[in-house]
């Protein structure tokens, strides 16, 4: 099955040489499970030619907002809505989480208690899980069509489907202990309120469940549909 990987942003520079860009983390997430990648680097207006060149799409994270004002967001938004009208399986994950709810009618906000960061306890599909989170900005109505499927103590959206054609998760399985250590020292600096930062870092260590999130995104992908139609 061909994925493509829409990437809405990249890793920090200091930190791409040693452990990749959201690409290559999900790639790593997802290894072995019979999946095959392509990348579009949308955020720099690099746009598949249409919904069908992958058999499912994969959204990842960015440091933008899904309602600033950057050039790719609006045919980000069409390519998403086209893309669900067609039911062609999308896979949003925290930035992509938020755009899928945002194009298909839903609201995010810089949510005004502050910031999720490191590794949080969710409970998404009644399983209690830990993964890293890395967000300020969460979805704050939901679309029409979109079922919660998992949420936390400060995120009560943290994981929303969409039927059998979208999966979406706020947190990220696919950052590890390395990554948010990484972004303490680089974007968190002065802008995430230092005892997070401390408390993420005191928690680095902490075992995380990416791998349980890795099999429902697998599940979601590979599950039998009917063809989408063009």
């Amino acid at each position: 099955m061909l994925i493509g990987i829409l990437q809405t942003g990249h890793a920090p520079d200091e930190l791409r040489a040693a452990l990749g860009d959201y690409s290559d983390m999900f790639r790593q997430l997802l290894a072995g499970r019979g999946f095959e990648f392509t990348d579009f680097n949308v955020v720099e207006m690099e746009f598949p030619p249409d919904v069908h060149a992958a058999d499912g799409w994969l959204l990842t994270g960015s440091r933008h907002g899904t309602y600033e004002h950057h050039a790719f967001i609006p045919p980000l938004e069409d390519f998403i809505r086209a893309a669900y009208a067609a039911h062609v399986p999308m896979v949003g994950i925290c930035f992509g989480h938020q755009i899928i709810a945002q194009a298909l009618g839903g609201r995010v906000e810089k949510y005004s208690g502050g910031w999720s960061v490191g590794a949080t306890d969710y409970d998404i599909a009644g399983q209690q899980m830990t993964l890293n989170a890395w967000h300020q900005d969460q979805v704050t109505a939901l679309p029409p069509g979109a079922t919660v499927l998992g949420s936390s103590g400060f995120c009560p959206y943290a994981a929303l489907a969409y039927d059998d054609d979208a999966l979406t998760v706020q947190a990220h399985p696919e950052f590890s202990a390395g990554m948010i250590d990484g972004l303490a020292s680089t974007r968190g600096k002065g802008v995430v309120p230092a005892p997070l930062l401390q408390q993420a870092h005191a928690n680095l260590n902490r075992p995380t469940d990416s791998a349980k999130l890795a099999d429902m995104m697998t599940e979601f992908f590979l599950k039998p549909r009917e063809a989408s139609h063009g």
